[in-house]
């Protein structure tokens, strides 16, 4: 009798388990049109909604970086921006990882462009500790189409991915309305504007003048998402961004990150936020949602585009 009845404590611990995992909120970022994705990005103090961008997806232990799944549990946790790295298989398609080799990220060995795209199918992800999953190499083609109606994408190209042929897919999947283009310099944001001047540019501006150039080639401000730097800048610059009505993007991953999880308590997110930031691009995911969710509540924040 006493055996059964532990046998029923187990049963019963395992199904509310599982179902409170069935019951995670997915927490969506939704724009119907692109030009309702300008007036999200074009700041003001009423319609400032400040987000988390997940540096390579939000990987955290089970979940490996720049992998469908893990991008579908950053939604667990906040309305996410998914930053993203797009490389080349040996027969050029356009697959999701950030190193040249497959060695630290899943169980391939050697340069990624040695392998077809049949042949990456067959290695599994690991997360960042070196455990192995059951997750596989998704490719752009994938994501784009996962990431409607869902999340909003900023999407990094490594060395040698062509401009053209990304905007080509963010095309054909009609994912305007949620596709943010990283670029590292003027020239790089140049050629993406003229390629398609309907998509929203991460652009580098740790400066006046690096916006007076952009403008200088024909970038307008209403295209333009400003990332300050991993470092946090003086308010000037934030307002000098928000008086032009540029959202802004403040990459924490590295040494912010490592502060804010070694003094929890100063609420490093919260107060980078509220010092100007506009979006946080980081590895802290979990720790950076509370407090932005904290901020977001504090401020009577609110979006029609985020569920």
């Amino acid at each position: 009798m006493k055996f059964h009845y532990l046998l029923f404590l187990v049963f019963i611990t395992v199904f509310f388990a599982s179902c409170k995992q069935e019951e995670k909120v997915h927490h969506y970022i939704k724009f119907n049109k692109t030009e309702e994705l300008y007036q999200f990005l074009k700041w003001s103090p009423e319609n400032r909604f400040p987000l988390i961008s997940a540096h390579r997806g939000g990987p955290m232990p089970g979940f490996p970086e720049n992998c469908i799944e893990t991008f579908n549990n950053a939604t667990t946790y906040n309305p996410v921006i998914i930053e993203f790295d797009i490389a080349y298989s040996k027969d050029s398609v356009m697959v999701i990882m950030h190193d040249d080799k497959l060695d630290r990220t899943s169980t391939g060995k050697g340069e990624i462009g040695n392998y077809t795209y049949e042949e990456l199918k067959a290695f599994n992800l690991k997360d960042d500790e070196g455990k192995e999953t059951n997750f596989k190499i998704p490719t752009l083609d994938s994501v784009l189409s996962w990431s409607k109606g869902k999340v909003l994408l900023t999407i990094d190209l490594k060395k040698g991915i062509s401009y053209a042929k990304v905007i080509e897919k963010v095309k054909r999947y009609k994912v305007e309305s949620n596709s943010i283009i990283i670029t590292y310099t003027a020239d790089q944001a140049k050629e993406v504007h003229q390629l398609a001047p309907d998509l929203m540019i991460s652009a580098s501006v740790q400066k006046k003048a690096e916006l007076k150039r952009l403008n200088s080639m024909g970038i307008p401000n209403d295209r333009i998402v400003a990332f300050v730097g991993v470092r946090a800048p003086d308010k000037e610059l934030y307002q000098y961004l928000h008086n032009r009505r540029i959202t802004t993007i403040l990459g924490t991953m590295g040494n912010i990150d490592k502060s804010a999880i070694a003094n929890p308590a100063k609420l490093v997110y919260y107060h980078l936020i509220n010092n100007g930031a506009d979006i946080l691009s980081g590895d802290n995911l979990p720790q950076a949602s509370e407090q932005l969710d904290k901020f977001r509540y504090n401020k009577k924040l609110s979006s029609v585009y985020v569920n």
